[in-house]
């Protein structure tokens, strides 16, 4: 079998997919997770179990129950990317730097890719979004953490694409007419838009009229789905008392930040933040809020975040589909059912939604173009399909103008073509 030079990576929020390519052809994407329904999508999570066992993707899920949910099981790590204050964080007595975790996960990729092609690939093109943060220096911070993280996976040769301008440059090789063609890739950690003339069967990155991006996608209206509709069930609106004190007090607001965010919730078991909480439930009167301090601190002691977040997110999914839904989550020591309807969810996302269009507007004004010169607006990524943020783009371009790409492939089946031209230059 003909074997890569190098590998094209689209390390995501929630999922990651790794596909080859040499100067001659093109490899598509490679099973990397056996125990995923589909073996090419590795989902972007890890566990380390408290014997120290590390696993990934699928099988991490897999470990994590078998362990009655002890251990530590880390998600959506790509978001702490830009945020200086996160260097690292501690698992049992050892401490881990952010580049190792992320590092961890690049590594068993390429291990298992190479296995694959019997070979052994140290070039890497990796995907980024337009912007990991607003700011300048957090957006270098970030990507800088990706090539340190990529470096301790084994690769010695670390370049960069833009993950929207990759998405352009696989619509480009089917295309059969010139198009000026939105980019939205709108995933679970990041909006990202570019504007590109494409060419028939052509793309250059001079055909690139401008790239934009806002961290904000699906775990952010995850988050306000939480805060506006459900927190109230763990806590959020609970009001207390300092001993010997009189006023009432409401929840922290770091709590409710951390509650509201899928990335930070497992920081709440850090000690100062488990005290504040325990002071919380000290100083309830009222009983029903008491109980859902104590749900929150039961997530939190039990460490069971993530699978909060995972019947948020199913119950975002079935919005889509559906006028209501119903959020369930039963543990010992918490019983929660709540319906939620597709009217109140957009309601709480309005503020994710205005500023994901703010960043569209932003991204056209750079090309310097208007909706009416954009001919196809093409869609990447699950938070596409959430009406409220579709329902935007129809309002602007017309349906007839929007196209869907394939799925979680589009991002990395265009890595794979701009990696060819690198191994070819």
């Amino acid at each position: 079998m003909t074997q890569p030079s190098i590998y094209a990576i689209d390390f995501g929020t929630s999922n990651s997919l790794l596909a080859a390519a040499n100067a001659e052809q093109i490899f598509p994407p490679v099973a990397i997770d056996e125990y995923a329904s589909d073996p090419t999508v590795l989902r972007s999570i890890l566990y380390h179990s408290p014997s120290g066992q590390v696993s990934f993707g699928a099988e991490a899920l897999k470990h994590y129950v078998d362990n009655g949910m002890d251990g530590r099981l880390l998600r959506s790590l790509k978001r702490f990317l830009p945020a200086a204050d996160f260097r690292s964080t501690y698992i049992g007595n050892r401490r881990y730097r952010l580049e190792e975790l992320i590092g961890s996960i690049l590594r068993v990729m390429r291990e298992r890719a190479n296995a694959h092609f019997d070979c052994d690939v140290r070039r890497v093109l990796l995907g980024r979004p337009a912007r990991y943060a607003k700011k300048t220096d957090h957006d270098s911070l970030a990507q800088e953490r990706m090539r340190e993280a990529a470096r301790l996976a084994g690769f010695e040769q670390v370049e960069f694409c833009a993950e929207p301008t990759a998405a352009a440059r696989d619509f480009a090789a089917d295309l059969t007419e010139p198009r000026t063609v939105l980019i939205a890739d709108l995933g679970g950690g990041t909006s990202d838009f570019s504007v590109v003339r494409l060419q028939e069967r052509h793309f250059s990155t001079r055909d690139v009229l401008a790239i934009g991006g806002v961290s904000l996608a699906g775990d952010a209206l995850d988050g306000a789905l939480m805060k506006r509709e459900l927190g109230r069930h763990f806590g959020s609106e609970a009001q207390y008392r300092l001993p010997f004190g009189s006023n009432l007090l409401p929840m922290p607001a770091i709590i409710i930040d951390m509650l509201s965010t899928p990335a930070k919730l497992p920081l709440l078991a850090a000690p100062q933040i488990l005290r504040m909480l325990r002071d919380v439930r000290a100083g309830c009167s009222d009983v029903e809020q008491r109980q859902a301090v104590e749900r929150l601190i039961c997530v939190v002691d039990d460490a069971l975040g993530f699978d909060v977040f995972e019947a948020v997110e199913a119950t975002k999914c079935a919005l889509s589909q559906a006028s209501h839904a119903a959020f369930r989550f039963a543990y010992p020591g918490i019983d929660v059912e709540e319906t939620v309807s597709r009217a109140r969810f957009e309601q709480a996302c309005q503020g994710v939604v205005r500023r994901v269009s703010a960043c569209l507007e932003a991204t056209l004004n750079e090309s310097g173009l208007r909706d009416g010169d954009v001919d196809l607006v093409c869609m990447t990524g699950g938070t596409s399909r959430v009406p409220s943020v579709e329902r935007m783009l129809v309002d602007r371009f017309g349906a007839g103008r929007l196209r869907r790409l394939q799925g979680l492939h589009s991002v990395v089946g265009g890595l794979a073509h701009q990696a060819r031209a690198l191994a070819t230059g």
